[in-house]
Protein backbone atom coordinates (compact mmCIF):
# COMPACT_ATOMS: atom_id res chain seq x y z
CA UNK A 1 0.00 0.00 0.00
CA UNK A 2 1.36 3.40 -0.94
CA UNK A 3 0.82 6.28 1.47
CA UNK A 4 -0.44 9.60 0.24
CA UNK A 5 2.20 12.32 0.68
CA UNK A 6 2.23 13.75 4.20
CA UNK A 7 3.64 17.29 4.49
CA UNK A 8 6.33 17.66 7.15
CA UNK A 9 4.53 20.67 8.62
CA UNK A 10 1.65 18.35 9.51
CA UNK A 11 3.90 15.71 11.06
CA UNK A 12 5.68 18.38 13.10
CA UNK A 13 2.34 19.35 14.71
CA UNK A 14 2.73 16.12 16.68
CA UNK A 15 4.84 15.62 19.79
CA UNK A 16 8.43 14.64 19.09
CA UNK A 17 9.23 11.60 21.22
CA UNK A 18 12.70 10.60 20.04
CA UNK A 19 15.81 11.99 18.33
CA UNK A 20 18.91 10.19 17.06
CA UNK A 21 21.93 10.57 14.81
CA UNK A 22 22.25 7.29 12.89
CA UNK A 23 25.42 5.45 13.97
CA UNK A 24 27.77 3.55 11.68
CA UNK A 25 26.69 0.20 13.15
CA UNK A 26 23.28 0.67 11.41
CA UNK A 27 24.96 0.53 7.96
CA UNK A 28 23.92 -2.18 5.51
CA UNK A 29 25.56 -3.49 2.33
CA UNK A 30 24.14 -0.61 0.30
CA UNK A 31 25.53 2.06 2.62
CA UNK A 32 22.28 3.26 4.18
CA UNK A 33 20.43 2.35 7.38
CA UNK A 34 19.54 -1.34 7.43
CA UNK A 35 15.84 -2.12 7.74
CA UNK A 36 16.31 -3.97 11.05
CA UNK A 37 17.36 -0.73 12.72
CA UNK A 38 14.19 1.08 11.75
CA UNK A 39 12.40 -1.24 14.17
CA UNK A 40 15.04 -0.52 16.84
CA UNK A 41 14.51 3.22 16.45
CA UNK A 42 10.74 2.76 16.59
CA UNK A 43 11.05 0.52 19.66
CA UNK A 44 13.09 3.17 21.49
CA UNK A 45 10.68 5.89 20.36
CA UNK A 46 7.74 3.77 21.52
CA UNK A 47 9.30 3.48 24.98
CA UNK A 48 9.57 7.28 25.13
CA UNK A 49 5.98 7.66 23.89
CA UNK A 50 4.63 5.28 26.53
CA UNK A 51 6.61 7.05 29.27
CA UNK A 52 4.95 10.32 28.17
CA UNK A 53 1.55 9.05 29.31
CA UNK A 54 2.78 7.38 32.49
CA UNK A 55 3.85 3.88 31.46
CA UNK A 56 7.36 4.23 32.82
CA UNK A 57 9.68 1.38 33.86
CA UNK A 58 8.90 2.26 37.51
CA UNK A 59 5.13 2.10 36.83
CA UNK A 60 5.50 -1.30 35.17
CA UNK A 61 7.60 -2.64 38.09
CA UNK A 62 5.18 -1.32 40.72
CA UNK A 63 2.14 -2.77 38.94
CA UNK A 64 3.63 -6.03 37.64
CA UNK A 65 2.65 -4.90 34.18
CA UNK A 66 4.04 -4.24 30.71
CA UNK A 67 2.94 -4.22 27.12
CA UNK A 68 2.76 -6.50 24.10
CA UNK A 69 2.97 -5.37 20.50
CA UNK A 70 0.20 -7.27 18.75
CA UNK A 71 0.78 -6.07 15.20
CA UNK A 72 2.87 -3.49 13.40
CA UNK A 73 3.64 -2.29 9.92
CA UNK A 74 6.48 -0.14 8.57
CA UNK A 75 6.27 2.00 5.43
CA UNK A 76 9.74 2.78 4.06
CA UNK A 77 9.47 6.06 2.16
CA UNK A 78 12.95 7.64 1.82
CA UNK A 79 16.47 6.43 2.58
CA UNK A 80 18.21 7.23 5.83
CA UNK A 81 22.00 7.40 5.63
CA UNK A 82 24.63 6.89 8.28
CA UNK A 83 25.21 10.19 10.07
CA UNK A 84 21.72 11.53 9.27
CA UNK A 85 19.73 12.89 12.19
CA UNK A 86 16.18 11.62 12.59
CA UNK A 87 13.31 12.72 14.81
CA UNK A 88 10.30 10.56 15.61
CA UNK A 89 6.85 12.08 16.11
CA UNK A 90 3.84 10.25 17.58
CA UNK A 91 0.13 10.23 16.84
CA UNK A 92 -2.43 8.21 18.76
CA UNK A 93 -5.23 6.88 16.55
CA UNK A 94 -7.61 5.02 18.87
CA UNK A 95 -7.83 2.81 21.91
CA UNK A 96 -9.97 0.19 23.54
CA UNK A 97 -9.95 -0.86 27.19
CA UNK A 98 -6.79 -2.93 26.57
CA UNK A 99 -5.27 -1.78 23.29
CA UNK A 100 -3.69 1.30 21.74
CA UNK A 101 -3.42 1.99 17.99
CA UNK A 102 -0.74 4.56 17.18
CA UNK A 103 1.58 5.87 14.49
CA UNK A 104 5.21 6.97 14.64
CA UNK A 105 6.66 9.17 11.91
CA UNK A 106 10.44 9.15 11.29
CA UNK A 107 11.58 12.46 9.85
CA UNK A 108 15.06 12.64 8.36
CA UNK A 109 16.04 16.08 9.63
CA UNK A 110 19.30 16.04 7.68
CA UNK A 111 17.46 15.73 4.35
CA UNK A 112 14.09 17.30 5.21
CA UNK A 113 12.11 14.18 4.27
CA UNK A 114 9.62 11.84 5.86
CA UNK A 115 11.66 8.65 5.94
CA UNK A 116 9.23 6.13 7.34
CA UNK A 117 5.91 5.55 9.10
CA UNK A 118 5.35 2.89 11.76
CA UNK A 119 1.84 1.75 12.65
CA UNK A 120 1.25 -0.38 15.73
CA UNK A 121 -1.41 -1.96 17.89
CA UNK A 122 -0.09 -2.55 21.40
CA UNK A 123 -1.82 -4.02 24.42
CA UNK A 124 -1.37 -3.32 28.10
CA UNK A 125 -0.52 -6.53 29.99
CA UNK A 126 -0.72 -7.92 33.49
CA UNK A 127 2.63 -9.71 33.63
CA UNK A 128 1.72 -11.61 36.80
CA UNK A 129 -0.59 -13.75 34.62
CA UNK A 130 0.96 -12.89 31.20
CA UNK A 131 -2.36 -11.71 29.74
CA UNK A 132 -3.66 -8.49 28.27
CA UNK A 133 -5.48 -6.27 30.74
CA UNK A 134 -7.40 -3.01 30.89
CA UNK A 135 -5.36 0.16 31.24
CA UNK A 136 -5.37 1.50 34.80
CA UNK A 137 -7.71 4.53 35.16
CA UNK A 138 -4.90 7.11 35.37
CA UNK A 139 -3.26 5.77 32.19
CA UNK A 140 -6.62 5.57 30.38
CA UNK A 141 -7.33 9.20 31.29
CA UNK A 142 -3.91 10.31 30.00
CA UNK A 143 -4.45 8.39 26.75
CA UNK A 144 -7.90 9.90 26.31
CA UNK A 145 -6.50 13.41 26.69
CA UNK A 146 -3.85 12.81 24.03
CA UNK A 147 -6.32 11.05 21.73
CA UNK A 148 -8.73 13.96 21.99
CA UNK A 149 -6.02 16.38 20.89
CA UNK A 150 -4.86 14.14 18.03
CA UNK A 151 -8.43 13.62 16.79
CA UNK A 152 -8.71 17.41 16.37
CA UNK A 153 -5.93 17.45 13.77
CA UNK A 154 -7.10 18.56 10.33
CA UNK A 155 -5.42 15.69 8.49
CA UNK A 156 -6.38 12.03 8.55
CA UNK A 157 -4.14 9.49 10.23
CA UNK A 158 -2.55 7.44 7.41
CA UNK A 159 -3.59 4.05 8.76
CA UNK A 160 -3.32 0.91 6.65
CA UNK A 161 -6.94 -0.06 7.25
CA UNK A 162 -6.42 -3.61 8.48
CA UNK A 163 -5.19 -2.78 11.97
CA UNK A 164 -7.41 -1.55 14.78
CA UNK A 165 -7.41 -1.29 18.55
Amino acid sequence: MRLAPIPLEQVKQLPQVYHLTIPDRYRDKMGHMNMRYYLEVYDDAGDALFESFGLTPAFYREHGSGGFDLEHHIHYLNEVHIGDTVAVYARLVSRSAKRLHYLLFMVNESRGLLASVFECVNSYADLTIRKTAAYPPEIAAALDGILSAHQQLEWPAPVCGVMSS
